[in-house]
C-alpha cells in the first residue's frame, strides 16, 4: 500500500493520541471528516493499524523487576524455533520476544513481581525442555527511553539520516 503525506499524518496523531476524536483528527490532518474516516479505516483493514491501546506506567502500579534476556538454543532445527516460539508466547510475564541474529537466538523482555518470581519463571522454563543451550540475564536499573510512537516519516525516508 503506497502512503501519501496525509496518511503519514494520520498515523502519526493517532500514534501520539489513539482516542483522539474523528473530527479533531480530521482537522489535525487537513481533511473533512468522512474522507479522514476512510482512510483511517482503509490503513485499518490494510493490517497498517493494528489496534488502539494505552500506555500504562507500571512503576505506578506496583514495583516490577524488568529483565531482559537472552537466549540460545541448542539446536537449530525449525522444529526447535518453533516449539520455543509456541512456549513463549502463552507466558504473560514475557511481554515482548524477539528472534535475532548474531550470537543469540532470541532476547525476551520479562516482567515480573520480583526477581524470585522471575527465577521461578526461568526454572520452570528449563524444566519444560525447551531447548535453551544458555540465557543470560540482564535486570534493568532504570528505563532511559521507552518509546511507541514510531518515527513513520523517517522510517520512509529513502533520504541519509544524520551524518550519514
Amino acid at each position: 500500500m503506497k502512503l501519501d503525506a496525509i496518511d503519514l499524518r494520520i498515523l502519526d496523531a493517532i500514534q501520539r493520541d489513539g482516542r483522539i476524536t474523528k473530527l479533531a483528527l480530521a482537522e489535525k490532518v487537513g481533511l473533512s471528516p468522512t474522507p479522514c474516516w476512510l482512510r483511517l479505516r482503509k490503513l485499518e483493514k490494510a493490517g497498517i493499524i493494528t489496534g488502539y491501546h494505552a500506555h500504562l506506567s507500571v512503576r505506578r502500579l506496583a514495583a516490577v523487576a524488568s529483565i531482559m534476556v537472552e537466549v540460545t538454543l541448542a539446536n537449530h532445527r525449525q522444529s526447535d524455533f518453533e516449539r520455543f516460539e509456541r512456549a513463549i508466547s502463552t507466558i504473560p510475564e514475557i511481554v515482548a520476544c524477539w528472534s535475532v541474529g548474531g550470537g543469540v537466538d532470541y532476547i525476551l523482555k520479562i516482567m515480573t513481581p520480583n526477581i524470585d518470581a522471575y527465577q521461578r519463571l526461568i526454572d520452570s522454563l528449563l524444566d519444560r525442555d525447551l531447548g535453551i543451550e544458555r540465557y543470560f540475564t540482564y535486570i534493568v536499573t532504570k528505563t532511559v527511553k521507552d518509546e511507541t510512537v514510531l518515527p513513520i516519516a523517517d522510517l520512509l525516508s529513502t533520504e541519509p539520516q544524520g551524518d550519514e
